[in-house]
């Protein structure tokens, strides 16, 4: 209880850097998550129409989640260097998965009989995708966004570790000197972020 009432009190002894670095945190999340969307949402939409290729897919980035972040990030290094550009590739790699499999599944789960009628009706592909099958699908892609997301801001901190920034410097530089305070400070910030975040979702 003390080491929480001492982490709080550094927390507003030093505001102004901590909102400094909550800012870079939040440009690398929401970035790397907005790109696992644009880009994850289409491919899981088009891989649920080819069985064989969505095996393929869903498989390949399965693996992926088996590689920690920390290690992506390291082997992004001789490639991207360090700072904002590696922690963002390792992140949009952690976030592909959860969009991608829950977007395949939301619209695999579609009633195949929904969708008979729909073109029954004489609607088309892309009016049947977008008024029928997108509808049904969002809770499941909205819950893959929900994991991403959470991933994504939780491991964000891992990017002090190649100069990308953040709060993750705090970490850093709490366990070089052993300032728990500091390391307590921004484990109440992320933690209280990423329930916000997924009650917001």
């Amino acid at each position: 209880m003390k080491l929480l009432a001492e982490s709080y009190q550094y927390f507003l002894e030093n505001q102004s850097r901590f909102w400094q670095a909550l800012g870079q945190h939040l440009s690398l999340s929401l970035t790397a998550l907005a790109i696992s969307v644009l880009v994850g949402v289409p491919l899981g939409i088009w891989i649920a129409r080819r069985a064989r290729v969505a095996q393929a897919v869903i498989n390949g980035f399965g693996a992926l989640r088996l590689v920690p972040s920390l290690a992506i990030l390291f082997l992004a290094l001789p490639y991207l260097g360090t700072g904002f550009r590696p922690a963002l590739f390792a992140l949009v790699i952690l976030a592909f998965p959860p969009v991608i499999i829950n977007t395949y599944a939301g619209i695999r789960n579609v009633d195949l009989a929904v969708v008979e009628a729909a073109f029954g009706m004489g609607m088309l592909p892309n009016q049947v995708l977008r008024q029928i099958e997108l509808p049904i699908a969002l809770p499941a892609v909205i819950a893959g966004i929900r994991t991403a997301a959470v991933e994504v801001i939780a491991s964000a901190t891992l990017a002090a570790f190649i100069g990308g920034g953040g709060l993750g410097d705090f970490i850093t530089r709490g366990f070089a000197v052993y300032d728990l305070q500091r390391t307590g400070g921004v484990g109440i910030r992320v933690s209280r972020f990423c329930v916000r975040n997924t009650d917001v979702l």
